[in-house]
């Protein structure tokens, strides 16, 4: 599970455990994540936790060859490490780079990396976090760069579907709308009046907490999403339906 020191990553983490799963816990937040895993060994669980930078081809393959050594195999990814840049905005072309790279480029790494060991024991599952704005344009706050690389999670989701389907590895991707996350933390604390038109734009009339988000990301990493491939599941409110 990558990006799981924190948000969305780190309540589908835990919620993997709860469900009996060995965890590798990644990030390049060490501390969020060995609380993370100190939460789950707590509990019963099975957890280590391994710092990586995603936007690093080398640190990324050790990542899985250490997961793979300490627990034998790899049947599943979550790819939840992501970025929204302070100036993206400004059409910076900086935020432009390091958003692909981090949102996408690493992600496409951690693939690279991940299924010639899933194919060793016959197959596996990938969840893509990708975003509504993966589908839609962000229009407030106006995210030209978080845009773009989530509608590019959504394509390289659907590339990589076609390509392994037949060798039994399914990927999909989640798109979820406004969560209270690290990320969406500073426009959220700009005032309860910022909160109320955010969730005015929600059909539901809320913003998600990440265990909800945490729960469609477990069904598409499970059997029992089993004939589904290359989809990229919406949990938002009702936000796109509009």
């Amino acid at each position: 599970m990558t990006g799981a020191a924190s948000g969305i990553g780190r309540a589908v983490a835990l919620l993997c455990a709860e469900h009996g799963a060995s965890v590798a816990l990644v990030d390049v937040n060490r501390l969020g994540g060995e609380k993370a895993v100190d939460q789950i060994k707590s509990a019963g669980g099975e957890a280590l936790f391994v710092h990586c930078d995603a936007t690093n081809p080398t640190a990324v393959q050790d990542m899985v060859t250490y997961t793979v050594r300490q627990y034998g195999r790899l049947d599943c990814a979550l790819h939840n490490a992501g970025i929204a840049h302070p100036k993206d905005e400004a059409w910076d072309d900086e935020a432009f780079q390091k958003t692909f790279d981090i949102n996408l480029l690493g992600m496409m790494r951690c693939m690279k990396a991940e299924i010639p060991e899933m194919l060793k024991t016959g197959g596996g599952t990938i969840v893509n976090t990708a975003s509504i704005y993966g589908l839609i344009s962000s229009g407030i706050p106006f995210l030209p760069a978080y845009t773009a690389s989530k509608h590019a999670i959504v394509g390289l989701t659907k590339a990589v579907a076609l390509k392994f389907a037949r060798q039994n590895i399914r990927v999909n991707a989640l798109c979820p709308g406004p969560t209270e996350t690290a990320m969406t933390k500073p426009i959220l604390d700009l005032g309860p009046e910022m909160r109320k038109n955010i969730e005015s734009l929600i059909p539901l009339g809320r913003i998600a907490r990440p265990e909800e988000i945490a729960e469609a990301a477990i069904w598409l990493a499970s059997d029992k999403s089993s004939f589904v491939t290359g989809h990229a599941l919406v949990a938002d409110g009702g936000i796109i339906v509009q």
